[in-house]
């Protein structure tokens, strides 16, 4: 006896609506949160300039100083954008923390989802694609 194709369970619109409007909320939640609770990472560092600064003490060659030149930049207009670095510091317990997230999340995708990947697996491969 032949079994009837997969077919994926049916969502009304007001469902999909539903879980779209949800979603992007999930989403920038997960960006702005961070931002909201003071918790992200301050991004740039400044470096604290002695001096009249120059293009040899902002560390400029002749090439790049030209080019700060051509949009208008003189060194002391440059040396605000020039001295602030950049921090690549990895927080180990937030990257931690993110990777727990996602491989939770992923479990979860696969568990919940088993029966549905079963189902077309079946399908596709018959008993032999298990």
């Amino acid at each position: 006896m032949a079994k009837k194709p997969y077919e994926p369970p049916k969502q009304k619109a007001g469902g999909q609506v539903f879980d779209s409007i949800f979603l992007l909320v999930l989403v920038y939640g997960a960006l702005l949160l961070p931002l909201i609770l003071g918790i992200a990472a301050p991004g740039t560092t400044p470096i604290k300039q002695t001096g009249t600064p120059t293009w040899e003490s902002l560390h400029q060659n002749p090439t790049m100083a030209q080019q700060w030149k051509k949009i208008g930049y003189t060194p002391e207009k440059a040396a605000p954008i020039i001295n602030q670095r950049f921090d690549y510091t990895i927080d180990p317990v937030g990257l931690l923390i993110t990777i727990v997230v996602i491989g939770a999340y992923f479990f979860f995708v696969l568990k919940y989802s088993k029966k549905e990947y079963l189902e077309v697996f079946e399908e596709k491969f018959g008993d032999n694609g298990r």
